[in-house]
């Protein structure tokens, strides 16, 4: 059933938690979002103007995605109404509609805050439109994934997409502080043990404030918890990383960046953020085998072997043994010289191959095992190349009627060093002896 602001009249009688004792009441509290919320922020600007369009708001856990639309329905008069897509269905959000126009009929407006908008299937979300269109509600949405790959496109097309950020370290502080406000008392904690407690958190300023709470349900004896200790009482938050989901392509695409930008301590850093939310080794070794190929090439032609031993490594040995061989790899690969040289060779290649068709080989490279063939002249006039002086006869490889391209183009760097001075040795042979 949709959750109204109707007071509920035993509310005060129950236990809060700390992280609910402590949301924002109004849009100027809410902490790590003043893109949004800030003096010039999109929502300030947006209520300033009286103009409440429907949003999606897209960001992690915890970062404030309820509190702001409540605040939002608050601050612009609407009636809140909240439904989770995880647990509401058709008659949920029609019994919602319904009501919405009721009220607007008597000239209240409601803002329907949907949790989760992304598990609705596609029937559902096109449910929105109608009601969207002609002003019924004001839809904002919350979402952990993507919405390019969650929400249909004409769903997205009639809200604006609004990023909230996972909260930095000096949100995440102002959070604690607030909760010592809240309980009287200081957190339990050294400094060190204070700053742990913020990377814990990982951006969740939900996760903070309840973790905080279990420190201040300690016996108040006066000790100051350190990082040991802490992490005995708390354990270890899992990292979020989903491997079917926009956190995986986010970080397999880091660990490719670093890797073409020279940077192998942060391809690194990336290789071990993926290891530690679950990834397959096997997928990263196939990353790092197209990355020898792709990005390094012929600058060194050792990096595509490595990356394919580093691979059958992995295979022969698992993990956690195999995981060093695939961190060699993205060693190596970081540190090579780098050319996509043969990326774009071949790319060029395609597209030439694809303009002219079905053009024969020249006949003086065709075989001829045949005595009709040898009569049309297959093979006639064939230099055989290590025959000539510097193994080269300069002849044409091409198609008759195509021009001579030069699709592979080194780069000075690396071993393409050297192939760039062959390959310019035997350009200049083929001039002379196309001249001679």
């Amino acid at each position: 059933m949709p959750r109204s602001n109707t007071a509920d009249l035993f509310a005060a009688d129950r236990p809060a938690p700390l992280a609910d004792r402590l949301r924002p009441r109004t849009l100027e509290q809410v902490v790590g979002q003043d893109h949004l919320v800030g003096p010039s922020g999109t929502l300030t600007r947006m209520l300033e103007r009286g103009s409440l369009a429907s949003l999606i708001l897209w960001g992690p856990p915890g970062t404030g995605k309820t509190t702001i639309a409540r605040l939002l329905a608050e601050r612009a008069k609407l009636n809140f109404v909240q439904l989770s897509a995880v647990f509401s269905g058709v008659a949920d959000l029609k019994r919602a509609f319904d009501e919405a126009r009721k009220l607007r009929a008597i000239g209240q407006g409601t803002l329907l805050f949907v949790d989760e908008v992304h598990r609705f299937n596609r029937a559902q979300q096109d449910g929105f439109l109608p009601v969207v269109e002609d002003g019924t509600i004001v839809l904002i949405g919350a979402t952990t994934e993507n919405p390019s790959f969650e929400l249909n496109g004409a769903l997205l097309s009639r809200c604006q997409v609004l990023v909230l950020r996972r909260l930095d370290d000096d949100a995440l502080e102002k959070l604690l502080a607030r909760a010592e406000a809240e309980v009287g008392r200081v957190l339990p904690a050294s400094a060190e043990a204070r700053a742990t407690l913020r990377a814990m958190a990982d951006g969740d300023g939900r996760y903070v404030l309840n973790m905080a709470e279990q420190l201040f349900a300690l016996p108040d004896q006066g000790e100051t918890l350190e990082v040991p200790a802490l992490s005995d009482l708390l354990g270890r938050r899992a990292a979020l990383y989903d491997r079917d989901r926009e956190e995986h392509y986010n970080l397999i695409s880091a660990l490719h960046k670093s890797l073409r930008g020279s940077d192998p301590d942060a391809a690194l850093y990336w290789y071990a953020r993926m290891l530690a939310g679950g990834e397959d080794p096997r997928y990263i070794a196939r990353r790092l085998t197209r990355f020898a190929s792709e990005d390094v090439g012929m600058a060194d032609p050792n990096a595509l072997p490595l990356a394919l031993a580093a691979w059958e490594t992995y295979e022969r040995l698992g993990s956690p043994e195999g995981e060093l061989a695939i961190a060699q790899a993205v060693l190596y690969l970081g540190s090579a010289p780098k050319s996509n040289a043969a990326y774009v060779a071949l790319g060029a290649a395609r597209r030439a191959a694809k303009e002219t068709g079905s053009l024969m080989p020249p006949a003086h490279i065709l075989n001829a095992p045949t005595r009709l063939m040898k009569s049309l002249g297959y093979g006639a006039g064939y230099e055989y190349d290590h025959d000539a002086e510097d193994a080269f006869s300069g002849q044409n490889y091409f198609p008759d009627g195509m021009t001579r391209q030069e699709f592979y183009r080194p780069r000075d760097r690396g071993f393409e060093r050297e192939i760039a001075k062959r390959l310019a040795y035997w350009a200049k042979l083929r001039q002379e002896r196309e001249n001679g």
